[in-house]
C-alpha cells in the first residue's frame, strides 16, 4: 500500500508522550461538553448558528470582511488558490512551504498552477528574494498571481515571520499586481510569541486562515477569511470539493471553545519547547535549532545515533516524534506537560549513553 496509512503495530508499546505533532491533540472534556451543547443547523444552506458565529468571530479577529469554515487547512489553501488563480498561473512561496511539500500536489493537479520555490533560511524568503523572482508580464511566461507565506514556517523550525518583512512583501506584491495569501496553520502561535495581534499580523493579506486542529486543540477544521467577494467565490469551490457540511456546529463549537480558552495557553507550549531544546543542547553531539514557538528540530547524528534510530528507540519507550526534512521534529501541545518533556530528555540521554 502506497497511500493508505499503515495499521498501528499491535506489538508497539502504547504512546505515553506524543510529540509527533500538535495535530495529535484530543478535545478536552470541557471542549467535548461545549460540542455536545452546540446549537446546530444545516451548514450547507447557511443555517447552522454555531458555524456562523465562528466565521463572524474569525473574520473580526483577522480584520476581514467574511470567513468560511472548512474541514481542513489544506482545503483553505487549495480553495484560496483556486479562486485567486487561473490555470497556468504562478504562485510564489518558500521552497519548504506546505502548499509545495504537504498537499499532494493539489494546486497543480486541481488548478493547473505552478509554484515557484523561493529560497531562504528558516523557512522564510526575504522581501528582496521575492522582488528578484518577479518578472515582467509577457506571453512567454506564466502570469505571477499570488505570493504565499506560511505562518509559522513549519519546516523552518516553527519560525515567526517578522511583521516588517510581511509588510514589505505586501507592498511589493501590490506594486506588481499580485494577490497575497497567508497560510495560517500556526498563526496564533506566531501572534502569541510575538505579541502582535492577529488583525495586525494579517493586515494587507488578501486571504488568511486559522487552523483549529493543531495547537488550539479542536478535532477538525480551519477558517479562511478575506473579502466578501473572495469568500463568496470560495464557497463554490468548497461545494465542488465536497467541503460543504451539514450539522457542522458540533465541530465549530470546539473551535469557539478553543478561541475562548486555548489561545493564551499556547505560551505554555512555547515554554515547553524551549525547555526541551535546552535539555537537548546539553547532550554532547546533538544539534538543536532554538525554537521560536512549539516546534523543536534537532539532529542527534553527532552522538552516534542517527535520527531514524533515535525515533525508533524512543517509540519503544512510548514516546513518538517525527523525522522531517532530515531532522527529528518534536512538537509540544496541550497534551504534553513539562514533566513529560523532562522524561523525554531523560530517555534521549539514556539512548545516547547506550550507543
Amino acid at each position: 500500500m502506497l497511500y493508505t496509512p499503515p495499521p498501528i503495530d499491535p506489538k508497539a508499546p502504547p504512546v505515553r508522550i506524543n510529540l509527533l505533532s500538535d495535530t495529535q491533540t484530543k478535545p478536552t472534556p470541557a471542549m467535548r461538553e461545549a460540542m455536545a451543547r452546540a446549537e446546530v443547523g444545516d451548514e450547507q444552506v447557511g443555517d447552522d448558528p454555531t458555524v456562523n458565529a465562528l466565521c463572524e468571530r474569525v473574520a473580526e479577529l483577522l480584520g476581514k470582511e467574511a470567513a468560511v469554515y472548512m474541514p481542513s487547512g489544506t482545503m483553505c489553501n487549495v480553495t484560496a488558490t483556486l479562486v485567486h488563480c487561473r490555470p497556468g498561473d504562478e504562485i510564489l512561496a518558500h521552497e519548504s512551504a506546505h502548499i509545495i511539500a504537504r498537499e499532494g500536489g493539489a494546486h497543480a493537479a486541481i488548478g493547473g498552477f505552478q509554484v515557484t520555490q523561493l529560497k531562504g533560511p528558516d523557512g522564510q524568503f526575504t522581501p528582496e528574494t521575492f522582488r528578484r523572482a518577479l518578472h515582467p508580464r509577457t506571453r512567454y511566461q506564466p502570469q505571477q498571481t499570488v505570493v504565499s507565506v506560511e505562518q509559522t514556517a513549519n519546516i523552518g523550525g516553527g519560525t515567526v515571520w517578522k511583521k516588517a518583512a510581511l509588510d514589505e512583501i505586501v507592498a511589493i506584491a501590490k506594486q506588481h499586481g499580485l494577490v497575497t495569501h497567508m497560510d495560517g496553520a500556526r498563526l496564533l502561535n506566531a501572534t502569541v510569541a510575538s505579541g502582535i495581534s492577529p488583525r495586525d499580523m494579517t493586515a494587507g493579506w488578501d486571504s488568511a486562515w486559522i487552523d483549529f486542529s493543531k495547537g488550539l486543540g479542536a478535532p477538525i477544521g480551519g477558517v479562511l477569511a478575506g473579502s466578501r467577494a473572495f469568500i463568496d467565490a470560495v464557497w463554490q469551490w468548497k461545494q465542488r470539493l465536497g467541503g460543504s457540511m451539514r450539522q457542522a456546529g458540533i465541530c465549530a463549537a470546539a473551535c469557539i471553545y478553543a478561541l475562548d480558552h486555548h489561545v493564551d495557553r499556547l505560551a505554555d507550549d512555547h515554554a515547553n519547547a524551549r525547555a526541551l531544546a535546552r535539555g537537548l543542547s546539553q547532550i554532547a553531539g546533538i544539534e538543536v535549532q532554538e525554537p521560536e514557538t512549539n516546534l523543536v528540530f534537532f539532529k542527534p547524528d553527532g552522538t552516534g545515533v542517527p535520527g531514524d534510530k533515535m525515533v525508533a528507540a524512543l517509540r519503544q519507550r512510548g514516546v513518538t516524534l517525527a523525522m522531517m526534512d532530515g531532522r527529528i521534529r518534536a512538537c509540544t501541545h496541550l497534551d504534553v506537560n513539562a514533566s513529560q518533556v523532562e522524561e523525554t530528555i531523560g530517555y534521549i540521554r539514556e539512548i545516547v549513553r547506550g550507543a
